[in-house]
């Protein structure tokens, strides 16, 4: 059985994730950083998730950000 201890995605939801970059962030803030119409246009953790999940390019950049904010945080 392999370890992944230092995997910071490793037991995170997609879920939380986007709520801790969002509360981290905020929306203004995520689509500065990620150009993405789901960010910038009426946008709400439901309709992100959809995209999310659906777009795989996307969801890399949100987790790419979400383990560099995590590595900050230390």
């Amino acid at each position: 059985m392999t370890q992944t201890p230092n995997n910071l995605l490793h037991g995170v939801t997609l879920e939380k994730l986007l709520n801790e970059l969002v509360e981290h962030y905020g929306w203004d803030g995520l689509a500065k950083r990620i150009d993405i119409r789901c960010f910038k246009s009426d946008p709400s953790i439901k309709s992100s998730l959809t995209f999310l999940r659906k777009t795989p390019w996307a969801r890399e950049k949100v987790e790419a950000l979400f383990i560099q904010l995590r590595q900050r945080q230390g």
